[in-house]
């Protein structure tokens, strides 16, 4: 993995002198993703130039370093990610008569653009992938991001001007750019807890959505265009269904895993896979040790709080499968600690709590090895998000039921009080009954006015439901999970609800939350359930081959079986969570309420005081759990004070913390 940025000035907006300088700024913001080379391409002239952070993977010699010059001399390339299949895209070229100077994907990739054009070659591609290519002769430049979004791409177009980088603080450096907070974008946020694309916090910047093309040439705007669409894919799946039997499917997965987990194992660095013992991750260390004649590293974090530790299941797995593995228990301070750091790794407004342990397993990865696979991806692609089944149950139930009846009992739950529910409650017995009850009844009581299984979704992927209320001035942009169109194309909820979540809360929260705490500390992240033929593959199979009655993950688990039993992974799913709430009522309340006093919310001038105050003190005083709504305001106050407050600088980051292995390695 590395770090990309760029300029490209068809306004004359730059002095010959200082466009390699302000890429070369640029690229320093960057220094995390790419530690162990740097380098910058400019030609004046046209007023363009490119920068480049590298974390060397594949053919660490000279031969690999980027911004890299096309053989023929018409392209230049700066490139984050891995192309899986470059082997075989290097072997097709020399047939062609292309010849290498080195070995890395990098040469394979600009040799391709130049032999088959961006398009085709991108079509083509096996990977991650986010890179800018530079074409001399046209006076073009390409900007490209892969199929699924696991790499990402930012942009903004002023007045002729484009900058481009890996992540925001690379834009935030050059001094063209009228920086301005979007508050229609904030409003999304608080919503979805991350600011969904092709939007950023910041007005007149845009991510590069998945499997998209940018193209930019003088004197026109740029445009995008689409090489691969997750959409269409899963529409195309379901319209033509796979006639095979159960053994078959699981053949054919196990063949396409293997070949996805075999390609992403080559690295000339050392390499592992994160493990928690879940479904998704067990599977791909077990095709990984499969692929391997000696033990994979494997790395799992626990946290003492009860509940929230999996480590216990990862290690049984891990000792099933043979694997090297490292484990790692954790005080909830070692995780507090980091809080206070999360604006600047996270360099917009981001709020999913597991950014705290995906970085701190990532930063624990990283002192064994320097590419970790992950199994990001399953749950969507399988069905196994447990809100799946909740939803579609809840759905059909509450359409049994006319409207005005379904009112009429949500205003009887809501007549009584979260806290004289519990106490109403008091005498059933745990097993029949959720923690906190009351809050519980209260939550069923919102869900049950609503009209229909797609206001049901939204209301379950919304963590603030009327944002524009919270945000004075604003409105919400409206994407794709408004869009009634999509309840026409996939009639099934469940299909529906996946096809949501891989288009949206994937990129734009699973894989930024993994590229951000990974490149933290310059760990590659790999993700071969997310290899786009195994998209393709799992849109095609019978809904059966996902869910049997309430089993997720059914054809995954039956290539799991056959590497570990069921009993070491068969448990209620538990997620990678915090305990969020506990702490913003304990160890982190002080830092929590000093960011939504009503004087530093009026301050800010973005966010309504009263709402938030009144739930910080519902949520303190245990009446109802406001814990994930809460942090959504405090990451975005947290990371207005870093970046937008007085003194706020773009600074290399700093060099993250070493885990102390070995107070709290088991």
């Amino acid at each position: 993995m590395c770090g990309i940025c760029g300029i490209v000035d068809f306004g004359g907006h730059h002095a010959p002198g200082d466009l390699a300088a302000t890429a070369a700024a640029m690229s320093n913001t960057l220094a995390h993703r790419g530690p162990d080379s740097e380098g910058v391409w400019a030609d004046t002239a046209a007023g363009v130039a490119l920068g480049h952070r590298r974390l060397a993977i594949v053919d660490l010699t000279p031969t690999g370093r980027q911004p890299m010059v096309s053989a023929d001399g018409r392209y230049v390339i700066t490139y984050n990610g891995e192309i899986y299949n470059f082997p075989a895209l290097r072997a097709e070229l020399e047939t062609l008569g292309r010849r290498f100077r080195g070995r890395s994907d990098t040469e394979a990739l600009v040799e391709a653009c130049a032999a088959w054009g961006v398009e085709s070659t991108a079509r083509r591609l096996i990977g991650i992938f986010a890179f800018a290519l530079w074409d001399r002769f046209e006076r073009r430049l390409f900007l490209v991001r892969d199929h699924l979004g696991v790499k990402p791409l930012y942009y903004g177009w002023f007045n002729g001007l484009l900058i481009f980088g890996s992540e925001l603080k690379a834009l935030r450096a050059h001094p063209g750019w009228p920086v301005e907070v979007d508050r229609d974008a904030l409003a999304a946020f608080l919503r979805f807890n991350y600011v969904p694309a092709p939007y950023t916090i910041y007005r007149g910047v845009s991510k590069l959505q998945p499997g998209s093309i940018l193209t930019a040439e003088f004197d026109r705007a740029p445009r995008v265009t689409q090489f691969w669409d997750a959409y269409a894919a899963a529409r195309a799946g379901l319209a033509e269904p796979l006639d095979i039997g159960p053994d078959e499917a699981t053949d054919q997965l196990e063949s396409l895993l293997s070949d996805a987990v075999a390609r992403q194992m080559i690295s000339d660095v050392p390499l592992g896979a994160f493990l928690s013992g879940g479904i998704d991750s067990s599977s791909v260390v077990a095709l990984m040790q499969a692929a391997s004649a000696r033990p994979v590293r494997t790395f799992t974090i626990g946290f003492t709080e009860a509940g929230f530790d999996e480590a216990r299941h990862a290690k049984q797995v891990a000792a099933h499968l043979g694997t090297d593995h490292t484990e790692l228990y954790l005080e909830a301070r070692q995780a507090l600690d980091l809080v206070p750091r999360l604006p600047d790794w996270f360099d917009e407004p981001f709020a999913d709590s597991s950014q705290l342990p995906t970085y701190l397993v990532s930063a624990m990865t990283r002192e064994r090895v320097t590419v970790a696979l992950s199994g990001d991806g399953g749950d969507e692609l399988f069905a196994g998000y447990n809100r799946y089944l909740w939803s579609d149950s809840l759905a059909r139930a509450t359409g049994l039921l006319p409207l005005a009846l379904r009112r009429g009992v949500s205003g009887a739950i809501r007549a009584v009080g979260t806290e004289r529910w519990d106490r109403l409650l008091r005498g059933v017995p745990s097993r029949f009954k959720p923690a906190k009850p009351g809050d519980k009844l209260h939550k069923l009581a919102d869900v049950l006015v609503l009209a229909g299984p797609d206001e049901i979704y939204r209301r379950l992927v919304s963590h603030w439901d009327e944002p524009e209320r919270l945000v004075p001035g604003a409105r919400e942009p409206r994407g794709i999970v408004w869009d009634e169109r999509v309840a026409g194309e996939f009639p099934n909820f469940i299909d529906r609800m996946q096809l949501l979540d891989t288009v949206t809360y994937l990129p734009d929260d699973i894989l930024t939350k993994l590229d951000r705490a990974s490149m933290a500390v310059g760990l590659e992240a790999r993700v071969p359930l997310l290899d786009h033929r195994v998209v393709e593959f799992a849109w095609r199979l019978p809904r059966r081959f996902k869910r049997r009655g309430r089993i997720s993950k059914w054809l995954l688990r039956q290539v799991l079986y056959r590497h570990v039993p069921p009993a070491l992974v068969e448990r209620p799913k538990m997620g990678f969570g915090v305990p969020l709430g506990q702490w913003l009522r304990g160890p982190l309340r002080d830092w929590a309420e000093a960011l939504v006093t009503e004087q530093r919310l009026t301050d800010g001038a973005f966010i309504d005081p009263a709402p938030i105050r009144q739930v910080w003190e519902q949520h303190q005083s245990n009446k109802r759990e406001w814990g994930y709504q809460l942090w959504g305001v405090l990451m975005f106050q947290a990371w207005h004070e870093r970046w937008m407050g007085p003194g706020a600088t773009v600074r290399p980051r700093e060099t993250p913390p070493t885990l102390a292995l070995a107070r709290g390695e088991r």
